[in-house]
């Protein structure tokens, strides 16, 4: 194995790599920031880049927060709390999360959350009804969604397929 040292790279060459990345896909300060360590820029030398990437619309908290959102909605059918925790990981301000998350369709989001848990009960065993809700409510709650989303989804997955037909 290769001993690797961090790379060093000059302001305008960190500018120059990070428009071109954030012109290719959405990055959060966060994102840029870790690049930038690596890049072992000083703490001067960062604030400058943010400051020219922020002033180009290279980054935009509010709109990587949106497609941050929909994209884990739609996608990887996350629930809310799930983007939440992952976009606060990102030291997104909680008024960018509230309004990303009031773009993420909620009746969507309920139909997603129902197809996975019929996905999912076809592949657990479970020893009884009670035993299969108790691992489809965790499965749930574990893909971010709230108790209550999880509890009504998986009562009317009981309700479509009585115990006997799941068992």
């Amino acid at each position: 194995m290769k001993n690797v040292s961090p790379e060093i790279v000059d302001v305008g060459e960190a500018l120059l790599r990070l428009q071109r990345l954030c012109a290719k896909q959405e990055k959060c300060l966060a994102d840029v920031r870790r690049k930038m360590r690596s890049w072992n820029l000083s703490r001067l030398e960062m604030e400058e880049v943010e400051r020219q990437l922020l002033a180009g619309k290279f980054v935009d908290e509010a709109r990587y927060a949106a497609a941050f959102a929909r994209e884990r909605a739609k996608f990887s059918h996350w629930g809310v709390l799930k983007i939440r925790a992952a976009l606060h990981a990102k030291k997104i301000d909680d008024e960018l999360i509230d309004s990303a998350l009031r773009e993420v369709d909620g009746n969507q989001q309920r139909s997603d959350l129902l197809k996975d848990l019929q996905k999912k009960a076809q592949t657990l065993r479970a020893k009884s009804p009670h035993d299969l809700s108790a691992k489809l409510m965790r499965f749930g709650l574990s893909r971010g969604y709230e108790h209550e989303e999880v509890r009504e989804a998986v009562r009317k997955l009981h309700d479509a397929y009585p115990p006997n037909a799941t068992s």
